[in-house]
């Protein structure tokens, strides 16, 4: 995952390949964006100011199911504290993914696992890039899934001021995964992901750049 890849291509010019192909991407964004008469999307060649925190270099796919199940969860029963995955229990199945993913209002539900972009334009349902040579076919909002992000952030026991995410409380999240006496927290995958996607909204948001899953 990557929020600077045509900044970095451009000012390193280490792989023309890639910055051909990734300039190739963003034009199809940009026509995807025109037809649902949003606004066009312009990607920085010169990277921002804003960087990431988070200290994760990636996670296993089956990672993601995990935080998504615990946004659906907390969207079908947002009444009740949200329980880990039992162990015989696969995360990806949970009937709550199904009904929430079936209105493609889900940012984080309405997405390839593996690759395609978000891009920083608030819009409301997921886009498919239908007869578009779009990576991953669906794209998402950087805006909206951050929004999501916020939503479950209390659910998984992380405290945000208004929709911010402290550098103390990075500090005390991965305290929590790298020092629990009692064997592994019991959402460290719905952590380890929530961290890293809420950072990557952030950044995207802040630089105004998109966020490729590769």
């Amino acid at each position: 995952m990557g929020t600077d890849g045509l900044a970095f291509a451009a000012e390193s010019g280490s792989d023309p390949e890639y910055l051909d192909g990734l300039n190739d991407q963003l034009r199809a964004l940009n026509e995807l964006l025109a037809r649902e008469g949003l606004p066009l999307h312009r990607e920085p060649t010169v990277r921002g100011a804003a960087v990431t925190r988070d200290r994760i270099s990636g996670v296993p796919y089956s990672f993601l199911h995990y935080l998504r199940r615990a946004y659906a969860r907390a969207c079908e029963y947002p009444d009740q504290p949200l329980t880990p995955v039992a162990e015989a229990e696969s995360a990806a199945d949970d009937p709550a993914i199904e009904a929430v993913g079936s209105t493609f209002t889900s940012h984080l539900i309405c997405h390839s696992d593996c690759e395609g972009y978000y891009v920083p334009v608030d819009f409301h349902e997921v886009l498919f890039s239908e007869h578009l040579a779009i990576d991953g076919a669906i794209v998402g909002s950087s805006t909206a899934l951050l929004r999501e992000l916020v939503y479950v952030a209390p659910y998984l026991g992380v405290r945000l001021v208004d929709g911010g995410l402290s550098d103390a409380e990075i500090e005390r999240i991965y305290a929590g995964l790298d020092h629990d006496d009692e064997g592994p927290h019991s959402f460290f995958r719905e952590l380890e992901v929530w961290i890293m996607l809420f950072e990557a909204a952030r950044v995207s948001i802040e630089n105004g750049t998109i966020i490729e899953f590769h």
